[in-house]
């Protein structure tokens, strides 16, 4: 037995609450640590102590070991839970807290080192007759190596990093002419993510579904697996939604998996949680995929099932205790959902973004639960994953837990930034989806360009945010005026006061006037369009209004004057009435001025001035938020002037590359 009363989680945001809640509900001195931009963050002021590691960057605070042992150290911490992320499959590290005298809450290290190496992970399981997919592990890495390997396997098929995940250093390759771009564009990716640029071959299981085995191994040698997450939803290879039970499972199915994912942690001497992810292909043959030899982002839809705390359990077992649990007491009850809500912009392929949250405010309701680390204020910072939350909904049966989902996310606002939350509404309710038939080609199937797109503001939306500015400034008027009566606030001398509302979108212009009648009825014009809307009561984040005689709940910000968010059906909508501001701050900028999309890293810079570059030529490779993103030219042209530096940090809008539109031939 190896005893312990206080436990450092070295990791950040909803992972690090999320860990925190367990340990402290149980007993346990909870320590956080924090980099300099994560000073004010909830995960700090939830923890029993809290130590500084360093600057924002994650290799100079979070995934710098010496920082986080001398942390360890200075907090008097006796064991240390790794979150997941960062370092949690870190085989050094563990190895290091194992040295140090301290618990590692995980696995040992050599099975986190062995399973991190998908080439020698992919070796092992063949050994323990775990079903693989046909491809090339090999420890040759030259490129005549994999060419030669590529054709043996045949097309398509997937490039991959050995080490790491999340999609990056992944490529899926249609023809044979395409391996050598491949292997280069996966090796820069790999070695820029996870320090290694070893690659693995795989032959591409077309359409297949993402289905993971949660298992648990004690140091007793009882291991037993919790039932299986389908994660097919992804975008990138990077999951979007997960749920439990998979929609297609049988129980003959689920015994075969189960056994092949338990043989798995059994044949490494696994301890602790794990997971084992198999693709599934349409005629019921699964393939080992890799282990993730930690908790996963997705194990709320496993405790939802269980009823078991699994970070509990992964205390229980570090402690040396048994699991108290065999095979025949895992029972799964009813089916739960995940989303994972994202800081990205959908309609810009999913481009991670930054900004202020101006306000957070979760759903709650029967059967929901929301992990998050973020609140009202937080800057989303462009050093960290753009994940901020989880919204998770369960039901007595999987139409329930959708229809929760979709309700919580509803009635979820997170103000301020862009996000995904109308795409994972539009997701679960896409009848694909609905029926259970989503593999992990869903998005490119269900979704094209127009779909992603931001919708332009309907007149009903324009004129319920109108209302609902006017009844803000009106409130605002009326706490500056003392002497005014409240009945008086919407009349001049002439009669009733018409307020003018002009907000522009990137289609289409709306010119509103609002018209205020007695006890809170309004009339809206946008030219020979009339509506009548009622505000019920408005609160300081939310509004019941009646717009021609409908009900209407929204939810709202005002960051500022002149500026309006609203939520609407699920709906975020932007509003900035242009009569607040002056005409020059609309100019946006043009398309030969190229500027960083946000903050990050610029790892190369292919062009300099005289060069002459035509649309979607690269110029430029930015790495934020754990990804790379290609710069490309928007118009045909002449490089003019190059301010941007490789292996500098930049923030976002500054100017990059500067070009000369090319004269249109008479």
């Amino acid at each position: 037995m190896r005893k312990f009363d206080s436990i450092l989680v070295a990791n950040r945001g909803e992972i690090a609450v999320r860990v925190m809640r367990t340990a402290q509900a149980l007993g346990y001195r909870a320590i956080a640590v924090y980099s300099e931009a994560d000073a004010k963050a909830p995960h700090v002021r939830m923890a029993d102590d809290a130590v500084l590691i360093g600057p924002a960057p994650v290799g100079e605070s979070y995934l710098d070991m010496d920082r986080i042992l001398k942390a360890v150290k200075d907090s008097g911490a006796q064991a240390v839970h790794p979150g997941y992320g960062f370092m949690s499959e870190n085989a050094a590290f563990a190895e290091a807290c194992d040295k140090a005298g301290l618990v590692f809450i995980g696995p040992t290290s050599d099975a986190i080192n062995l399973m991190g190496n998908k080439a020698e992970a992919k070796r092992r399981m063949i050994e323990a007759d775990v079903p693989c997919v046909p491809g090339y592990e090999g420890e040759d890495q030259s490129d005549a190596a994999m060419m030669k390997a590529a054709g043996k396997i045949g097309f398509p098929l997937m490039v991959k990093a050995a080490s790491g995940g999340g999609g990056r250093g992944m490529r899926l390759v249609e023809k044979a002419d395409g391996v050598a771009d491949a292997l280069n564009a996966a090796r820069s990716e790999a070695l820029n993510a996870f320090g290694s640029d070893e690659l693995i071959l795989e032959r591409a299981i077309i359409k297949p579904r993402h289905v993971e085995v949660q298992v648990f191994a004690d140091t007793l040698g009882n291991v037993i697996h919790l039932g299986e997450r389908d994660c097919s939803v992804q975008r990138r290879h990077q999951k979007v939604v997960e749920e439990a039970p998979c929609p297609i499972m049988t129980e003959e199915l689920r015994v075969r998996m189960g056994a092949a994912a338990v043989e798995a942690a059994r044949s490494i001497d696994y301890r602790g949680a794990g997971t084992v992810e198999f693709l599934l292909d349409g005629n019921g043959e699964f393939y080992f995929l890799e282990m993730n030899t930690r908790l996963q982002v997705e194990h709320p839809v496993t405790e939802m099932i269980t009823g078991l705390d699994l970070v509990a359990l992964q205390i229980q077992v570090a402690e040396g205790r048994p699991l108290g649990l065999s095979q025949e007491d895992i029972s799964l009850n009813g089916h739960a959902i995940e989303v994972r809500l994202y800081a990205e912009d959908p309609a810009q392929d999913f481009l991670p973004v930054t900004g202020a949250i101006d306000l957070w405010q979760p759903a709650t309701g029967e059967g929901v639960r929301v992990d998050a680390g973020i609140e009202t204020g937080m800057e989303i910072s462009p050093f960290y994953d753009p994940m901020v939350a989880k919204v998770i909904a369960w039901g007595d049966s999987r139409e329930i837990a959708r229809h929760r989902l979709i309700n919580a996310l509803k009635e979820t606002a997170l103000f301020g930034s862009t996000t995904n939350r109308s795409f994972l509404i539009d997701v679960l309710g896409r009848e694909a989806f609905a029926k259970g038939e989503a593999t992990t080609a869903f998005i490119g199937d269900e979704f094209t360009e127009a779909d992603l797109a931001v919708a332009a503001p309907t007149f009903a939306q324009a004129a319920m945010a109108a209302v609902v500015q006017f009844t803000i400034e009106r409130r605002q008027a009326f706490a500056n005026s003392l002497n005014v009566s409240p009945g008086l606030m919407d009349w001049s001398s002439g009669g009733h006061l018409l307020t003018r509302y002009v907000y522009a979108s990137d289609e289409s212009e709306m010119d509103l006037t609002v018209n205020p009648g007695r006890d809170g009825a309004y009339t809206v014009n946008h030219g020979e369009d009339e509506l009548q809307i009622e505000v019920i009561d408005c609160g300081e984040t939310t509004a019941r209004l009646t717009v021609d005689g409908r009900r209407e709940a929204v939810m709202y910000s005002a960051p500022s004057p002149g500026v309006l968010d609203l939520s609407v059906a699920g709906q975020s909508l932007h509003f900035r009435n242009r009569i607040a501001f002056a005409a020059s701050a609309e100019e946006a900028v043009g398309g030969g001025r190229v500027v960083a999309p946000m903050h990050g890293n610029l790892l190369e810079v292919f062009v300099k001035p005289g060069d002459e570059v035509r649309i979607g030529s690269r110029l430029a490779v930015l790495e934020a938020m754990k990804m790379q993103h290609d710069i490309l030219a928007e118009i045909d042209g002449t490089v003019q002037d190059v301010p941007a530096v490789a292996g500098t940090q930049v923030a976002a809008d500054d100017l990059l590359v500067e070009i000369e539109a090319m004269e249109e031939e008479a």
